[in-house]
């Protein structure tokens, strides 16, 4: 395999255990909220030292300010969102919804005039929706999982949000500058509405629990920057976004296998609508996603 395919295949592995390890850290010690703040104040930090040492600046034109506030917002909302999401239902339903992500990107992209979508797009956008439908109703939804499923769908919706967002910042600055800031702005909420929980952490757990905190922080949120804009700077946008289509595979899997989760067989129908009606579509056109500086 060649050296840019492993790039891309090792960014794809951490993003999918990303949900798994999550949710087991938050059912084996950490709050909520005060996980999520701790990542994220490591992640910050950790893009501040490498990006200063790589750039030297982290400056934004006022222009640009707008949307570097946008996709602020939309990383603390997604935090929150995802967070309970994990904490109120499995792993492996939350990495379903979230394969949703690329159709909720595509209808945000058409709403504001970034792309115009064909056919093919509604056709696989209404498969994904019923997919949707029959994930929540085989995971107990429709009856004891419904906030756990709606905020796993939110967080579907809030990350398509930061995407469309940074979009036009990718054309200016660098993805290492973006995430920087970006990260920043979005964590001094994010640490506001965690104080309490923060304060009130134990930090008595296992090492298997600081084992993955440290995984969740330098896996998915800091290295999985560098491989993945590294390597699509190599290949381009659309040879790298198929293998994100693993991503949701990848993430069940992982889910199942380390957590000892299950799935109905209403959720591996939906499962397989979602994640079929995603790549169908995205095998049909060629994603424009603007280069790095």
């Amino acid at each position: 395999m060649h050296p840019v395919d492993l790039m891309l295949l090792g960014t794809v592995l951490l993003w999918a255990l990303n949900a798994t390890v999550s949710r087991y850290v938050i059912t084996h010690g950490f709050h909520p909220l005060s996980y999520a703040t701790l990542r994220y104040g490591a992640a910050v930090l950790l893009f501040w030292v490498f990006t200063y040492a790589r750039e030297g600046t982290f400056r934004f034109s006022a222009r640009d300010l707008r949307l570097v506030g946008i996709a602020a917002i939309a990383i603390f909302t997604n935090q929150l969102c995802f967070i309970y999401s994990l904490d109120l239902t499995s792993a492996s339903t939350v990495t379903l919804f979230l394969g949703t992500t690329p159709i909720f990107i595509g209808l945000l992209a058409s709403a504001i005039g970034l792309e115009r979508l064909g056919r093919a797009f509604w056709v696989a956008t209404a498969v994904s929706f019923f997919g949707v439908g029959f994930v929540a109703s085989g995971s107990g939804g429709f009856s004891g999982h419904v906030v756990g499923d709606g905020l796993a769908v939110l967080t579907a919706i809030t990350w398509a949000i930061y995407s469309v967002a940074i979009t036009p910042l990718m054309r200016r600055y660098s993805p290492f500058r973006i995430s920087s800031v970006v990260l920043l702005i979005g964590w001094i909420p994010l640490a506001i509405a965690g104080a309490k929980q923060t304060a009130e952490q134990s930090f008595h757990f296992g090492w298997v629990t600081w084992l993955g905190f440290g995984f969740a922080v330098i896996g998915p949120l800091f290295l999985t920057n560098l491989l993945w804009f590294t390597a699509m700077d190599r290949v381009g946008p659309s040879r790298a976004s198929l293998f994100s289509n693993l991503q949701p595979l990848f993430g069940v899997g992982f889910a199942l296998l380390l957590l000892g989760e299950h799935l109905s067989r209403w959720e591996v129908v939906g499962g397989v609508a979602i994640l079929g009606a995603v790549l169908t579509e995205r095998l049909r056109r060629t994603p424009q996603l603007p280069p790095a500086d």
